[in-house]
C-alpha cells in the first residue's frame, strides 16, 4: 500500500512551497478547509489523514508503531518523502504540533517553518510544569473513553470546541470524534494524553509559531508560554479565539496570524 493512499493525501498540484496540514485527535483534515484554501495561491498545500482517521487505510493501522507519536511524525515524514517535499511549513493542530516537532527534529533539513497550533508538550502537571490535569484526571478520563467512546464524544468534544454560543461548532467535532473507528481513537487518545515531550522542545531549530488560544481547556495558556520559552527563537500569538480549535472557530483570525509569520501577502480572508 503507498503512503499516499495509506493517509488519505490530497495534494494541491503547483510548483511552489509546501505547506502540510496535521489535523489532531477525532478529527481529519477537513478541518482544515476554512484556513488550508487561503494559502494555495501561495502554497503547494498538501492535506491528509492520520491512519484511523478520516478516509485513511484502516488496515494500515499497526499498535506497535503508533504506540508513540513517532509513528505518527514517520509517517509526516514519509509523506515528505514520496512527495519529494523541502523547505516543508508544517501546520499542526494539537497533538500534531508534537508530531511536527518529532518530524522536525528527525529531518531539520527538510522544514523551514512550524505551525503549532494549541500545542502541549505534557498533559500532566508535574511539579512546577502546569500541564492542566493531574494523573488522575487524566487516567479518568482514558477509562471514561474505555468504557463508553461515544458518550464520551459526545460529552468532551464541545468541552474541547468552546464556544458555547456556537453549539454547531461542538456538533461538527462530536461527529467527527464519532466518525473515528473507536478502538483506533481509544488508543491514540491514551498515547497522545500520556505523552511528554517536554525535553524535545529545546532540540527543535525550525523557526516556529505558536498560536495560543484563550480559554483552552486541552492547552493552557501556561501551556502555550512554556512552549515558546523552551522553543529557540519562537514566536507566540496570544489569540482573541477560545476553545482549542480555531482553525474551525477562528479561521481568519489563525489566517491573519499565519501569514504575519511567514511573511506573505493577505489574500481573501475566510469569515
Amino acid at each position: 500500500m503507498g503512503v499516499l493512499t495509506r493517509n488519505n493525501v490530497k495534494v494541491q498540484d503547483q510548483d511552489a512551497q509546501p505547506m502540510l496540514f496535521a489535523h489532531g485527535f477525532g478529527c481529519d483534515q477537513n478541518m482544515w478547509r476554512f484556513v488550508a484554501p487561503d494559502f494555495a495561491r501561495d502554497y503547494r498545500t498538501i492535506l491528509f489523514d492520520h491512519v484511523g482517521a478520516g478516509g485513511s487505510e484502516l488496515s494500515a493501522y499497526n499498535r506497535t508503531k503508533y504506540g508513540t507519536l513517532r509513528g505518527y511524525a514517520d509517517d509526516v515524514l514519509e509523506i515528505c518523502r514520496e512527495l519529494h517535499l523541502e523547505q516543508v511549513v508544517f501546520v499542526g493542530h494539537s497533538v500534531s504540533a508534537m508530531i511536527g516537532v518529532l518530524a522536525a527534529l528527525e529531518e531539520p533539513e527538510r522544514f523551514s517553518r512550524l505551525v503549532l497550533v494549541g500545542p502541549s508538550p505534557c498533559y500532566i502537571n508535574d511539579g512546577e510544569y502546569p500541564g492542566g490535569f493531574t494523573p488522575m484526571d487524566i487516567e479518568q478520563m482514558l477509562e471514561s473513553l474505555d468504557d463508553n467512546y461515544l458518550g464520551w464524544s459526545s460529552t468532551m468534544a464541545p468541552m474541547i470546541m468552546g464556544n458555547p454560543d456556537r453549539p454547531e461548532l461542538g456538533a461538527e467535532l462530536t461527529n467527527s470524534f464519532c466518525r473515528t473507528h473507536p478502538e483506533i481513537a481509544k488508543h491514540f487518545a491514551r498515547v497522545t494524553f500520556l505523552s511528554d515531550n517536554r525535553a524535545d522542545l529545546p532540540k527543535v531549530r525550525t523557526p516556529s509559531l505558536v498560536l495560543q488560544c484563550s480559554n483552552d481547556p486541552i492547552a493552557a495558556h501556561a501551556v502555550g508560554e512554556y512552549v515558546h520559552r523552551h522553543l529557540a527563537g519562537s514566536e507566540l500569538v496570544l489569540m482573541k479565539a477560545t476553545g482549542h480549535c480555531p482553525n474551525l472557530s477562528a479561521p481568519a483570525e489563525t489566517i491573519a496570524a499565519m501569514r504575519a509569520f511567514l511573511g506573505v501577502r493577505a489574500n481573501r480572508v475566510a469569515s
